[in-house]
């Protein structure tokens, strides 16, 4: 397959698309806002047709840049975001649940007996923030109409018609069977989902359907939860390493190989990728809020948006004895306690905004560094290196406390937008079956490589601090 192929990622607080050559590279990109609303109680919830607008705007931008027709269209998501919908108009029934959403508390609660059994079945624990039980809350609460699907599924009929999800999105769901990459009759049974007309489960990259959306038909060949095509923009396709995504939240990713790994340490098990009918699989360990917690900063005034970490940071030489554990939506892994708010703990009257700014870096930095020992600990082999990539990688400083607090390089991607570009190849190998992944994925040396500057035992003493403050929420 020769010339360009359309990406779009359709995130959290907007959309990015891109054209993509594989000889010259980033020939257009485009990017459209999507606003969720944060309600009391832990609710985030978004007009889908704000997706789907976002999509499309994005997507006219890219290539209106770029100047030439594409070839293909890969479509990255969000992976846990929900909604109901009329499959024969296309027409949203209700908001759609953010991945962010705790709503469906409730129903994990109620379900709270098949906890073990839902994750030897899917890999994943029991929780809120998957899609299943948003899915149960919406059939529940809101509307027996129509489909309940992952927004990747809405957003696929929207633009060709066809109902279909990838394998490695069906595997955020809580319904797919982990080792077989199908949908698991015993797990819809649990929820209650038994009678649901579910979305196809396709490869990542083949053939669904055609879209006009754009202005001429193209190609719809590649299809991705959003962490996933980074971890394969990022070339971890085999153990050894890691990759982590500091977006709206920050996302740790390990790959394990062909066979899925239940470890024991809190990390999710699910599907990487699902390429020419053979499943990869990784480990998945999130924070649920890191870009989120710097523009919550922002909003209280402590600095006036990302770009003022490094110079704000930079006026004091630590963080003063301040630790700050952002989990200002909940604990993920390796804790899962959806339920637990952050804290703040070590201010004095001499507490300044710098000491703030270095506090939250320190405290993304140490839940990273949580999830990468919990992987290398289920995977039975330390990791050599983190591969980082996504807005926040910006900041030096965020970079730097992270290859201290983790006593292991941080590679930062060159390629600013990893989620875009795994979804851009993940379309040149669904219409090019003649292509090996490594000629489907871009060229590129890292931007900057972090390596610690604190001894060993500085960056224990201060993951320990980080840990009393985690146990004493843990103990509230």
């Amino acid at each position: 397959m020769t010339g360009p192929v359309l990406a779009v990622d359709q995130g959290t607080s907007g959309t990015k698309a891109l054209v993509v050559c594989p000889e010259r590279g980033v020939l257009g990109t485009g990017f459209a806002e999507v606003r969720p609303r944060h309600l009391p109680g832990g609710l985030v919830e978004v007009d889908p047709r704000q997706l789907y607008d976002s999509v499309v705007t994005a997507g006219h931008q890219a290539l209106a840049e770029a100047g030439e027709p594409v070839v293909a269209l890969g479509l990255a998501n969000q992976g846990e975001t929900v909604l109901a919908w009329d499959p024969d108009t296309g027409r949203p029934l209700t908001d759609a649940l953010v991945w962010q959403d705790r709503r469906a508390e409730t129903v994990c609660a109620e379900l709270s007996d098949h906890a073990d059994e839902l994750r030897r079945l899917t890999g994943l624990p029991l929780d809120p923030y998957f899609a299943a039980p948003k899915m149960a809350w919406i059939r529940r609460h809101r509307t027996r109409e129509g489909l309940v699907t992952t927004s990747d599924a809405w957003l696929v009929h929207r633009l060709t018609g066809s109902c279909a999800t990838d394998a490695a999105t069906a595997g955020r769901t809580q319904l797919l069977d982990l080792d077989s990459a199908r949908w698991a009759p015993r797990a819809l049974e649990v929820y209650g989902l038994t009678d649901e007309r579910l979305p196809r489960v396709s490869d990542n990259a083949e053939l669904i359907g055609t879209t006009s959306a754009f202005g001429h038909d193209i190609p719809l060949t590649g299809l991705a939860v959003d962490q996933q095509a980074a971890l394969l923009a990022q070339r971890v396709t085999r153990p050894g390493a890691a990759k982590c995504t500091y977006g709206t939240g920050a996302f740790l990713l390990a790959h394990t190989g062909e066979h899925p790994r239940r470890g024991t340490s809190g990390l999710v098990s699910c599907v990487a990728w699902r390429l020419a009918g053979t499943t990869s699989y990784c480990l998945d360990g999130q924070v649920y809020t890191a870009a989120s917690a710097v523009r919550w900063l922002t909003d209280l005034g402590v600095i006036s948006s990302a770009a003022d970490l490094d110079p704000v940071g930079a006026t004091v030489p630590d963080s003063g004895g301040v630790t700050f554990v952002p989990a200002l939506a909940g604990l993920a892994a390796p804790w899962w306690r959806g339920d637990l708010r952050g804290s703040l703990t070590g201010l004095g009257l001499d507490t300044t905004r710098g000491h703030l700014v270095r506090a939250l870096c320190e405290g993304i930095a140490a839940q990273v560094a949580e999830l990468a020992d919990a992987a290398a600990d289920d995977l039975g082999a330390g990791l050599d290196l983190l591969r980082a990539d996504g807005g926040l990688t910006r900041s030096a400083l965020l970079m730097q406390t992270q290859a201290d607090l983790l006593q292991r390089p941080v590679e930062v991607s060159a390629l600013p937008d990893a989620t875009a570009l795994g979804a851009a190849a993940l379309a040149r190998l669904g219409a090019d079956r003649s292509l090996t992944v490594d000629q489907a994925l871009p060229e590129g040396k890292p931007a900057a490589v972090y390596e610690p500057r604190i001894s060993a035992g500085q960056a224990a003493e201060r993951r320990a601090r980080f840990r009393t403050a985690v146990t004493a929420l843990l103990g509230s």
